[in-house]
């Protein structure tokens, strides 16, 4: 069963979450690009769950795919994923916003539309993992 259109999904998400983020940069301003990986030697907290967050999301999508055979559990895990992900990108505007030197020239990576691209997955996973539920039930009442 792991071979439904939601393991995909998930898959992809947790590709995403946790393997674009080595190369695709967050944001860039004069003193360079700016990785996720970089915020860990950064001086507040905020900046230092940024990488943390993606990891829990990526460590969170590849755990659902596994629990395949219990689809509620799996659609709650989604639940809290994406909240994860709305918790991320809400942080990720939040320090685009107040970046230091931000008068200066700087431009925003695609790394900071990853939580969306994630959550528009974690989204239709859950919609096929809904649907996979539904059919159970209705095949369940016909006995």
């Amino acid at each position: 069963m792991i071979q439904r259109i939601q393991s995909i999904y998930l898959l992809l998400a947790g590709i995403i979450s946790g393997g674009l983020i080595f190369f695709v940069s967050l944001w860039s301003n004069t003193n360079g690009n700016l990785f996720a990986l970089d915020l860990f030697s950064s001086s507040t907290i905020l900046e230092k769950s940024i990488p943390s967050l993606f990891f829990l999301s990526a460590a969170l999508s590849m755990i659902t795919i596994f629990l395949f055979k219990k689809r509620q559990l799996q659609f709650v895990l989604g639940r809290l994923n994406i909240l994860i992900n709305l918790i991320l990108l809400g942080l990720l505007v939040y320090l685009s916003l107040n970046l230091s030197g931000e008068t200066l020239v700087s431009e925003k990576g695609i790394g900071m539309f990853f939580p969306v691209i994630v959550i528009l997955l974690l989204v239709l996973a859950n919609k096929a993992i809904k649907k996979d539920e539904d059919l159970v039930k209705s095949v369940d009442r016909l006995r």
